[in-house]
């Protein structure tokens, strides 16, 4: 198993790509919450990643609402199924705990799902920032929640104090 890594800029500060065999196994913020050592993402090499930054910029754009790469998601099976899930959430929505806990068959598993969201290894493109509480307000984001306000309100189109004024 090779691992690289590179590191590219975005409107939400420097991104981290890993891929695992030539395959985007991640995409980390800085600061994010259960972000690996540096030393797990394998040396320097943007080569792995053309696609990866060619679809980032277009979302950042505005001009891509949906990420069509392949993904090296390791996880629980469990994990897996959450994040199948979130790539089921469209562009500019967004889904309770709950509601993706029943989508999954598993109704009350919301925490369970939340845990499994917050490992979620490819922010943005595995889109987590999605996922709110069952009240409709922000709840936690591995990146922050000052970042998760902001990718929402960038989907929606609205300033990014327009969705929660208050968090």
């Amino acid at each position: 198993m090779s691992r690289t890594h590179t590191v590219v800029d975005s409107p939400y500060g420097p991104l981290t790509l890993v891929a695992t065999d030539s395959v985007l196994s991640g995409l980390y913020m800085t600061g994010q919450r259960h972000r690996p050592a540096e030393e797990h993402f394998g040396d320097p090499d943007p080569r792995p990643f053309g696609a990866t930054i060619h679809q980032l910029d277009a979302y950042f754009a505005g001009d891509l609402k949906d990420f069509d790469l392949p993904l090296h998601l390791a996880g629980t099976p469990f994990q897996r199924s959450v994040w199948e899930q979130l790539c089921l959430i469209p562009y500019g929505e967004t889904r309770t705990y709950g509601e993706l806990a029943d989508a999954l068959g598993n109704t009350g598993a919301s925490r369970a799902v939340g845990l499994a969201n917050g490992k979620n290894p490819i922010g943005i493109i595995v889109p987590c920032h999605r996922v709110i509480g069952s009240s409709g307000s922000l709840t936690g984001y591995g990146g922050g929640l000052d970042r998760k306000q902001r990718l929402l309100a960038f989907e929606k189109g609205t300033p990014d104090d327009a969705l929660f004024p208050a968090f």
